[in-house]
């Protein structure tokens, strides 16, 4: 089974990609490959925060690697908290109790609860692992490296209370497009079939699977 880093330190998100592409790679952890650097987030985007992540781990490590970065984008919110959800009630981020209240104040008022999940991944490859793959998908340029990029998105609203005591992140408050349930409520196994995350992760491996 081939292996190929996701540059995480998040173990939520680990496990959704591992129980993704367990059948097709091994995925090691920041930790599986002993890199316990505070890799930095930046970028004023999803797309640059990806390609900062991969690309420290590149640079470093010199191995095949992807990273992702995810934002929630409210309509009434002109796109906001976006790439800055996981910090948005401030601090030191990823306090999800805190991001979920300030959301809920924000939007107290608003009869437009519209929103959106976007997953941004960049992929970058060794040569070697590179010389079988054909460059059927988006790409970018960075410092002399060529990064494949994928994009999941999943529509739905933003409700008035929390619901559900699965998942993770803004995930008791978001009920997807076409389902009564917020995705703390429908599990991860649904989830992880029609998540954000999951349509990203799926175009990463229908390319990895050339």
């Amino acid at each position: 089974m081939r292996k190929i880093v996701f540059a995480t330190n998040n173990k939520h998100k680990l496990e959704e990609v591992r129980n993704i592409l367990k059948d097709y790679f091994q995925v090691l952890s920041l930790n599986d490959i002993d890199c316990h650097d505070d890799i930095p987030e930046t970028g004023n985007t999803l797309y640059d925060n990806a390609i900062q992540k991969a690309s420290y781990i590149a640079e470093r490590y010199g191995m095949s690697v992807f990273a992702d970065d995810t934002g929630l984008e409210v309509d009434a919110l002109q796109g906001a908290p976006g790439v800055f959800s996981a910090r948005y009630a401030g601090g030191d981020g990823h306090d999800s109790e805190a991001n979920m209240k300030k959301l809920l104040h924000e939007l107290e008022n608003t009869a437009d609860r519209k929103a959106q999940f976007r997953t941004v991944i960049a992929l970058f490859l060794t040569a070697e692992d590179a010389e079988n793959f054909t460059t059927e998908a988006e790409t970018k340029v960075v410092e002399g490296r060529c990064y494949f990029l994928f994009e999941g998105i999943v529509q739905g609203n933003i409700i008035t209370e929390r619901r559900g005591g699965e998942g993770f992140g803004y995930d008791p408050i978001f009920q997807p497009e076409g389902y009564d349930l917020t995705f703390a409520e429908l599990g991860n196994d649904i989830k992880n079939t029609i998540s954000h995350r999951a349509r990203a992760v799926n175009k990463l491996a229908q390319f990895l699977m050339q």
